[in-house]
């Protein structure tokens, strides 16, 4: 293995280890695997690679379920991107029946995500709650109708951007997803993420903010500013629950909307249209 492949290698690790999700040991497999791209970092473009195969280590995969085995995890490269033809079909058939945390029991059903496979706008919230897990969409209860208000004013219809949560299923008593939660379910949103490649991530609350950016942060501190997000822009505004229980923060959400739509209006008026 080049001095270059192991760079990359030990950038992978790293940036897995920063998630609580090592240690990693390794072994060969019979072919070499596609160069995929992830979150942060883009494969190995044109590159031939010692074939191997990173699973977790038995001390990790004791908490998993059987039926969920050790996945193939790919190698990283230099730049963002995605992995090489994957899909949301894909992606959702990965997540199956999905017992890999302690919400599975609580859960009527996964909720996956909605909306166009090429928006340029995704919305991320936090975890479905009791209406989302019946229906098994995201934001389909009272702060999903406000969602819709919000992307009415942009310009779109619900068909246009893509909806999605960082947590799959729905916590007990609509409680915050814990730490070894997100950890384990962020994968499957970092892939539905390089998936659509959006010209704007909007992050709705803390959760989402926090997810992304790897780190604590204040969504007060941080809504209504446009980052730099690997190939894309990051923005964050108020979750719609809290807006709910504070309308007072209305003021600040709608600068925010004047501001998202500013951005995407060099593009089409509409957006997307499956």
């Amino acid at each position: 293995m080049n001095e270059a492949l192991l760079r990359r290698l030990r950038a992978w690790l790293e940036f897995y280890q920063e998630l609580g999700l090592g240690p990693f040991y390794r072994t060969r497999t019979r072919q070499p695997p596609a160069a995929p791209e992830f979150p942060h970092v883009a494969s190995v473009a044109q590159e031939t690679v010692e074939a191997t195969e990173l699973v977790f280590s038995p001390s990790v995969a004791a908490g998993l379920p059987r039926q969920a085995g050790p996945r193939a995890l790919p190698l990283f490269g230099d730049t963002p991107g995605r992995i090489v033809g994957d899909t949301l079909e894909k992606i959702l058939a990965d997540i199956g029946d999905c017992r890999r945390c302690k919400l599975w029991p609580h859960r009527t059903q996964i909720v996956f995500g909605v909306g166009h496979e090429r928006a340029e706008l995704v919305f991320i919230g936090e975890a479905p709650g009791e209406e989302e897990d019946r229906q098994g969409l995201p934001f389909v209860g009272r702060a999903g109708q406000l969602l819709n208000q919000w992307i009415e004013q942009l310009g779109r219809k619900r068909r246009q951007v893509y909806i999605c949560n960082v947590i799959k299923c729905r916590p007990p008593s609509n409680r915050s997803p814990e730490k070894e939660e997100i950890q384990t379910c962020a994968q499957f949103l970092f892939r539905q993420l390089d998936v659509i490649q959006p010209k704007l991530i909007c992050c709705l609350g803390s959760v989402a903010l926090q997810t992304l950016v790897g780190k604590s942060v204040s969504i007060s501190r941080y809504r209504g500013q446009f980052s730099d997000y690997r190939s894309t822009k990051l923005f964050a505004t108020f979750h719609p629950a809290y807006l709910l229980r504070n309308p007072n923060a209305d003021r600040e959400v709608q600068q925010d909307l004047r501001k998202i739509r500013q951005f995407l209006a060099p593009a089409s008026a509409g957006g997307p249209v499956p």
